[in-house]
């Protein structure tokens, strides 16, 4: 009787060690998993001030507008994103397929913002002295309006001509009397 519980009772503690022999081994198996994560690349200074914006320029197969993505410095952005956007706009686009829309030597004179309207006052230049025709003008526009307005605080784009609102383009199809949205 007395080997029977002598025997119980090392069974019961030989399995009690096991249990903690077991639970120590997971422990340190979890605890190695944590101190041996080593992250895949350091991320630098000029990589955290990068950000993402969206362009919008000329198609070469049709006439519509299509998107550009590029990573610039965000110190860029940090004076005047609005008028970061519209120099990056007419310098025009890194991809050969898209074409740049808003004329050589435009500049800009001024950008206001004024509620949910973005005021951008153009050198007279922007109008430009040819006739380019209505679906170029259309696509002008609509390549402002959707790079502006994809910041949130922008819906409508009011464009002035050396301060006036009574312009437009060189052919007079489309003029700059109201504000233009996106569509």
């Amino acid at each position: 009787m007395k080997n029977k519980k002598l025997i119980m009772y090392l069974i019961i503690i030989f399995l009690i060690l096991i249990i903690i022999l077991f639970g120590i081994n997971i422990y340190k198996k979890n605890k190695i998993k944590i101190n041996q994560y080593i992250p895949e690349e350091e991320i630098t200074n000029e990589q955290l001030r990068n950000t993402i914006i969206t362009l919008y320029f000329g198609n070469n197969e049709n006439n519509n507008i299509i998107s550009e993505t590029r990573k610039i410095d965000s110190k860029k952005l940090i004076n005047n994103i609005y008028e970061e956007l519209i120099k990056l706009l007419i310098e025009g686009p890194k991809n050969n397929n898209l074409i740049k829309l808003i004329p050589e030597n435009t500049k800009i004179n001024n950008i206001i913002i004024s509620g949910d309207t973005l005021i951008l006052d153009f050198s007279e230049e922007f109008i430009g002295e040819e006739i380019v025709g209505k679906i170029k003008e259309e696509l002008i526009i609509k390549s402002i309006v959707y790079t502006v307005t994809e910041l949130n605080e922008v819906n409508n784009v009011k464009i002035l001509i050396n301060g006036e609102d009574n312009k437009a383009f060189y052919d007079e199809e489309i003029n700059f009397k109201n504000t233009f949205k996106k569509e």
